[in-house]
């Protein structure tokens, strides 16, 4: 096996996380996922709706620290508590739109530092996940 440099290990990993949403969408076709990307300056967080017959998404929420209403509450946006931040917007999104239970999608990145502030915050806002 080759030498596997950062990224193609974050990859290797989302590969393996998307799989195991699939299988819950087909355990659970309205469950609906939320996927997070980050970069080393911003974080953001979508609500996607997925359609396994047509094999389509939709975007139902974004939330993101480049969004002037989060930008604001934040000094840094590159940290875990600008995440925080990102992670409680995103519950009372979901809440107006009705929906608690989702599949979280970290898109390979390692389950600690701002993506574990993320979910902590959309759990403590009341989402099911």
């Amino acid at each position: 096996m080759a030498t596997l440099n950062k990224k193609l290990s974050r990859l290797r990993r989302a590969k393996r996380g998307r799989k195991k949403v699939q299988e819950l969408h087909l355990r659970n076709p309205d469950l609906v996922r939320i996927n997070v990307i980050k970069s080393s300056k911003h974080i953001s967080a979508q609500v996607i709706k997925m359609d396994p017959l047509k094999g389509t998404s939709v975007v139902l929420i974004c939330v993101s620290t480049q969004q002037d209403n989060i930008k604001s509450q934040c000094k840094f946006t590159g940290n875990t508590s600008a995440a925080a931040v990102v992670g409680k917007a995103l519950a009372e999104k979901a809440k107006e739109l009705g929906v608690v239970k989702f599949a979280f999608d970290r898109a390979g990145f390692k389950y600690h530092g701002r993506i574990k502030a993320l979910a902590d915050a959309a759990r403590e806002g009341g989402l099911d996940f």
